[in-house]
Order: C-alpha cells, then structure tokens, then sequence
C-alpha cells in the first residue's frame, strides 16, 4: 500500500462524507409531529406518550412500556420495580455507563462489579456465580456497543439463585440475540433514547416489563400523574405522590419524535446494518484487527450500531499501542480513538466518596461487607482500554465512503513497522467516564 499519511503519503479518506454520519436525520413528518404537540401547548401531558409507549410495548411484544424523562430515569424506574431498596446488591460489569450502577445508591443498595467478556465486551457470564450472595437480587446485563450478551446462560444462573434480569439496551435498539429482540428476555429493561442513540427521540428513556406489580411500582415511583392506572392495592394506597419523590414524566415532544421514529427505524436500522458488515467484511483478515460483532448466520444482531467499537490485537502488530494505531488512522482521515469506557469499580465514587453523609463511602455504607474492588481486582476490565478503538458508524450504505475507510485502517494495520520507531505507549489515562469523549464523525 501507498506511503502512511502519518509520514506525508495521501489520505484514504479523500470522499466528502456529506450526510453519512448525520444523526438524527429529522424528516418533516418529525417536525410536524413536534409543532403539533407545541402548538397545542401539551409538552407536559401523557396522551401522546401514552401511545409511543403502547406503540413501543407493541414492536418488542411485550405486555407493559412506560415512558421516562431519560434512560437513567428509566433504570432507576426498573430498580425500583423490581423492590430493590436497603442492602440489596445488583451485579452488573465494571465497563459501562455510570447510569446502569449508580441510581441504585438512592435507593439504598450497592453495586458489585464483574469482568467482561474480552470478545462481546459484555458481563461475562462465567464471572457472575461467584460475585453472587445473599444480598444479592438482580443481574444488570448491558448489551454494550450494541453486542447482544449471553443471555441464555445469564438466565440460567439468574433462575438457578432465583434472583431477576435487567436488561440495559441502551446501546441495542433493535438488536437480535439468537433471534429475540433485546429488552424481552429479562425481568424488565430500559432504553436511553438521547439524540445520540440509533433510536433517538431527544431526552428520554423507556422501560419494558411483562410484570405488572413490576410496572406500576416504576409508576408509583416517579410517575405521580398516572397514579389512577394502578390497580394493585398494596401500591395503590400511596397514590398521588411519587413514593421516590422523583418525577420522571417523558416529555411529549419526545414522545411525538419517538412515534415517527417507529416508522423510519426499521429501514434505517436495516442500512446501518448493511452498512457496518460491509465495513468489516473489507477488514476482514486484516492484522490486529478484529469486528465486533456476532458471528454470521448466528441470527444475533447489533440493531442499530450504537458507538461501535473494533477489537485489537497489539500481539499481531509488534505491540504497536492502540494510541498510536489511532494516531496514525486519524492522519488517514477519520477521528479514531482508543479505548472505551473506563471502568467504573476504580472511580472515586464507588471507592471514597460519602454521597449521603453516611459516615463512610456510600458503596459499603449501602452493604453488610466492604465490597470494594480495588485496581488489579478486574484485569480484563481494567486492560480493555488498550485493545479496543472507535470505528465510523455508518448511516448509510454508500460503498465508495465506506471502502475508504476501510481502507484507513487497513493501510495502518498492514504498515504498522513504520510507526514502530516513534510509538511512545499507551497513556495511562485512555477512554472516558461517560463515552462522551468521541469526537463527531
């Protein structure tokens, strides 16, 4: 291949993307659907979230959805639903999202983290059983970066010590595993839907349950206007104040946004989709480089593609670090970044920090032990960030676009002895708290 761009050679990206990477794509039928709630000045009303959520219930098949403010309110939701409070512990992987552990420090139980699996980048299932105590009442699965979890033998353990599932498929609208759409093969589930996810509908969440004691406690909790949906009597009685004192009512421009979406999303889903397998298939063979995704004809999916990442081999390439395999895509033309998100066993938060003035970090004030887990306790978690990187998330299938890009890493991959000499390691500081550092595509 040509001279890397990193040395003065052409960029393989040389194509103007246009609007490959716009997201949301806002069409006149979500314009209209907005200025219609607007104009009727019914943005804190719950008729238009009603039917998104009937309308969401109805594409998973399941029985109960219920609209939230965003998807961290929506976890917090579910917690609640599932009668989680004082003491309680939920297991859930170091690498994700601040929102799938910290809401349930309010309600007064704690976390306990696990490892990932190196591949799916998901909890690993075999690391479950043992972080598993007498306090413990559910697993939270995060379907990271859009990669299905093991669900099969996550339900198994969870039937096995009789504790529940949550699903967090924030990143995962849409996605199949094994043939079953994420968000149903728990106990419940919740969906951030942000302007940023591959479902987006502007600040929301949504939750998913067949449970109906499940769904009218997340009622209960921050949903004090649809107080008079409860029917069983043991929550009914509290009705007409949220009993977490939280308000969590889903804004109905959202909503209207979120019911056209349900139109388009399919179909888009579809070209991402097309899309991103066509990028990896270019890469396939590659050094040092792997897709994260399923395997083919595995009828297991990754929806939409949210924030997708690719796996790397530092072994394959001489140890060249994942910063400067980036450093010199990003010459190519595209802003990779290494690593993910940081592991969130090791933030101060979950280590020293008294939230609630509880006399002692609000992790073990919340717990019968200290459940701390100190640096080197989860290796994998903590050695991720170094063997993975951000790749292009296509919107649309334009080959020519995507064969460029392809072609970026490609040409780094395969003429990784010329960085060699000038890799000075991987800093000690890679990834973000918040998988927000990503600059825009």
């Amino acid at each position: 291949m040509s001279k890397l761009a990193i040395f003065g050679g052409a960029k393989a990206v040389q194509t103007d993307p246009g609007n490959m990477f716009t997201w949301p794509i806002i069409t006149k039928e979500i314009e209209e659907a907005v200025l219609e709630v607007l104009r009727a000045g019914n943005m804190s009303g719950t008729d238009v979230t009603k039917k998104f959520e009937e309308e969401y219930a109805a594409w998973h098949k399941m029985k109960y959805a219920l609209g939230h403010s965003t998807g961290t309110g929506a976890l917090h939701g579910a917690m609640f639903g599932l009668g989680i409070g004082k003491g309680d512990e939920i297991i859930c992987p170091s690498i994700t999202y601040w929102a799938s552990a910290l809401p349930i420090f309010s309600l007064g139980g704690t976390v306990v983290f696990t490892e990932i699996d190196p591949e799916t980048l998901c909890i690993d299932p075999n690391d479950i059983e043992k972080r598993i105590t007498e306090r413990t009442k559910a697993i939270l699965v995060v379907h990271y970066a859009a990669m299905p979890a093991d669900m099969d033998s996550i339900i198994k353990i969870a039937k096995k010590h009789n504790i529940k599932v949550i699903e967090d498929c924030s990143h995962a609208h849409g996605a199949l595993y094994k043939g079953k759409v994420v968000g149903t093969i728990g106990d419940v589930s919740a969906f951030s839907l942000m302007s940023g996810k591959s479902f987006p509908c502007g600040e929301a969440g949504i939750m998913l349950t067949n449970e109906q004691r499940v769904y009218e406690r997340a009622l209960a909790f921050g949903h004090y206007a649809r107080h008079n949906e409860i029917q069983l009597e043991d929550i009914k009685v509290g009705s007409g104040l949220p009993q977490g004192g939280y308000k969590y009512r889903m804004h109905q421009l959202s909503s209207a946004v979120g019911r056209v979406q349900l139109k388009s999303y399919p179909q888009q889903m579809a070209e991402i989709d097309k899309a991103m397998n066509y990028f990896w298939g270019l890469l396939e063979g590659t050094p040092g480089i792997r897709g994260h995704r399923p395997e083919k004809n595995s009828k297991t999916t990754k929806g939409g593609w949210y924030s997708p990442l690719g796996l790397y081999y530092p072994e394959e390439l001489e140890d060249l670090s994942v910063s400067r395999f980036c450093e010199a895509v990003i010459a190519e033309g595209f802003s990779a970044n290494p690593g993910c998100n940081k592991p969130l066993h090791l933030h101060p938060i979950f280590n020293t920090i008294d939230v609630y003035h509880q006399g002692k970090p609000t992790r073990i004030a919340n717990s019968a032990a200290d459940i701390r887990q100190p640096l080197r306790s989860l290796p994998v978690s903590e050695g991720i960030q170094e063997k993975v990187f951000s790749i292009p998330w296509f919107k649309h299938y334009r080959p020519k676009i995507i064969e460029e890009h392809a072609t970026a890493f490609k040409k780094v991959a395969e003429n990784y002895k010329a960085l060699l000499p000038g890799d000075k390691g991987n800093p000690e500081d890679i990834g973000s708290w918040g998988l927000t550092f990503r600059k825009k595509d």
